[in-house]
């Protein structure tokens, strides 16, 4: 683990993580209740760090550092060729976790955090949503991993 994680990690405390937007959908006439070939759809996963920010709310709260994490699934037909047509169905949602900060730190510190750990605080909400939606909608059940690290935790900025 690097120092600059390491830092922000000791000084910052999880607040609050809640669903921000969430979007649902199949398209072109699919329905999933009745179409025979769900096995043949494959399935395609974002997870992405949109952006942070720290706020202040009031002068008697500590600061805020806030992290937007993008989250989706997609069912595609890869028997048609054209990509905006082979989406069957998406399910997309935005969470944000907010946490308190104990001291004010540098961005290289809070960008190393909300690439590489904000998503751990977030993953469990996702996964809950994404399978009770699935269900929901007659889209087939989804085994999703206990943790997932974002995308773009690698070499990015959020």
């Amino acid at each position: 683990m690097s120092a600059l994680l390491q830092k922000a990690k000791d000084s910052l405390h999880i607040r609050d993580v809640y669903l921000r937007d969430l979007r649902s959908a199949c398209f072109d006439g699919f329905d999933p209740k009745y179409a025979d070939d769900l096995d043949s759809l494959e399935v395609q996963t974002m997870h992405f760090v949109r952006r942070s920010e720290v706020v202040q709310l009031d002068s008697q709260e500590p600061l805020l550092f806030r992290v937007f994490i993008l989250l989706g699934t997609r069912w595609v037909d890869p028997r048609v060729s054209s990509e905006e047509h082979s989406t069957q169905a998406m399910i997309e949602a935005e969470f944000v976790a907010e946490y308190a900060m104990s001291e004010q730190l540098e961005k290289d510190c809070l960008d190393e955090f909300a690439l590489r750990n904000a998503s751990y605080h977030v993953w469990p909400y996702w996964r809950e949503l994404l399978m009770s939606q699935c269900t929901r909608m007659h889209l087939p059940r989804l085994v999703m991993p206990t943790t997932q690290v974002a995308q773009n935790s690698e070499g990015s900025e959020s």
